[in-house]
């Protein structure tokens, strides 16, 4: 079955057939040599699977974790395994397994034969995850290029959307062409044209986030752990209503607003795409634009779900995908312990007594410790500062106000050149007075 992928269509599939709210199978394949290495227990990996096919509405109907002595190359499972699967799926009526790890192309296919559902792993289901949010033009046209990449090497005999994606410009393959050769050539050919689309809108981000940096005011990007309250704390910052949800990505496509800080007029603060453990190598490349953003800020807040029982794993991830990414030396790091109301009260006084000066626990939902982090982004933006020799014309009162605003004006002398003046910057504000 080919499933619409236009814009009115339910969601973005590639093909597979996939029913949102569809009763599903989670499954997570544990084995014993891989398992060691995580610091997620199963239970804690099976309830995040869980929760990211929730994500996309699928109906959860039943979720375990199977150990696996000896991987099948043919089919991941055991045969008394998949037996038990399959009366499971039946029993349940399940349209879905989602089996939360790799899985071949090749144990797919067999998987879904005898499981009589479809099948999708880890990869494919954070790609449905991410074409369903995905509301800008560049974040819909990154995820679809994720997803034809994907898509590849899991070649169906039903691709006739590509050519529909295509607008016309469709052709037939010449005599003795297979439909598999077909199928390659119609993914290559749209993975070129996407390409080339999302340099064009790369291009135009680079324009603006250029005429952004001549502005006189400080960035400062949320990032953390997907569902880590990174959007709440967004809204309380800003008064904005971005949504925000007890949801697994409930935001992919970054969003920025102006604020005011403690002695400081204007910050632009940008809420990014949430991450996750084994997030797809397709998806890392593809939304790296999103994360410019990052790159660019002066000030990182690293929001942490301080209630979440994988706390601490989880900001291992997020700090293993920044400094991937080179982001971790770019720009000074706070760290923002989130949902102290949902711990119990003696660690709650336990976190609250630990501030210090990069950690600021806070509740983005009720807004207990927000004033407290406002105050300190502001210091940290601050921060650093060297007194500057500054020379002004008499008569510049716009820049001349400006240094007031920003920074500590601890000397003023008039003479016939006008104004010299000694002010504490940091170094950031003074690269931004020079572009004034």
């Amino acid at each position: 079955m080919t499933t619409d992928t236009s814009p009115e269509g339910q969601g973005f599939d590639a093909g597979r057939g996939i029913r949102f709210g569809a009763p599903a199978l989670v499954v997570l394949p544990v084995r014993d040599d891989a398992n060691e290495k995580s610091l997620r227990s199963p239970e804690a990996r099976l309830a995040e699977a869980a929760g990211l096919a929730r994500a996309i509405s699928l109906d959860v109907v039943h979720q375990e974790a199977i150990r696996l002595r000896i991987v099948s190359a043919s089919s991941l499972f055991g045969k008394g395994q998949i037996e038990r699967l399959a009366a499971t799926a039946a029993a349940h009526e399940a349209e879905l397994v989602v089996v939360d790890g790799v899985v071949s192309p090749i144990q797919q296919r067999n998987l879904e034969k005898q499981l009589k559902a479809k099948v999708i792993d880890r990869t494919g289901l954070i790609l449905e995850i991410f074409g369903e949010r995905a509301s800008t033009r560049e974040g819909t046209l990154q995820v679809e290029l994720a997803h034809l990449q994907y898509q590849a090497s899991r070649l169906v005999r039903s691709w006739t959307h590509l050519e529909r994606q295509r607008g016309g410009f469709g052709f037939l393959g010449g005599p003795g062409e297979s439909q598999i050769e077909t199928d390659r050539r119609l993914i290559r050919d749209r993975i070129s044209r996407l390409k080339k689309e999302l340099e064009e809108v790369r291009r135009t981000r680079g324009l603006h986030r250029r005429q952004r940096q001549k502005a006189p005011w400080p960035v400062v990007a949320l990032v953390g752990y997907t569902n880590a309250g990174k959007s709440t704390l967004f809204n309380r910052l800003t008064g904005a209503d971005v949504f925000a949800q007890d949801l697994l990505f409930a935001t992919l496509d970054p969003t920025m607003r102006a604020i005011t800080l403690p002695g400081i007029d204007k910050v632009v603060l940008s809420d990014t795409v949430g991450f996750v453990s084994d997030l797809p190598t397709q998806l890392v490349a593809a939304f790296r634009a999103t994360l410019e953003e990052v790159l660019e800020a002066d000030l990182i807040v690293h929001v942490r779900d301080v209630a979440h029982p994988d706390s601490d794993a989880q900001a291992a991830d997020v700090m293993g995908v920044l400094a991937s990414l080179g982001i971790a030396e770019t720009a000074p790091l706070l760290t923002v312990l989130n949902k102290i109301d949902a711990i119990e009260p003696e660690a709650r006084a336990a976190l609250l007594d630990r501030g210090d000066a990069t950690t600021v626990p806070v509740s983005a939902l009720g807004g207990e410790g927000v004033p407290e982090l406002r105050q300190r982004i502001a210091d940290l933006l601050r921060g650093g500062a060297r007194v500057h020799a500054i020379r002004l014309a008499a008569g510049d009162g716009r820049r001349l106000a400006w240094l007031h605003e920003h920074g500590d004006v601890i000397a003023r002398d008039v003479d016939e050149h006008g104004l010299a003046l000694q002010v504490r910057l940091s170094d950031a504000d003074r690269a931004r007075f020079s572009a004034l």
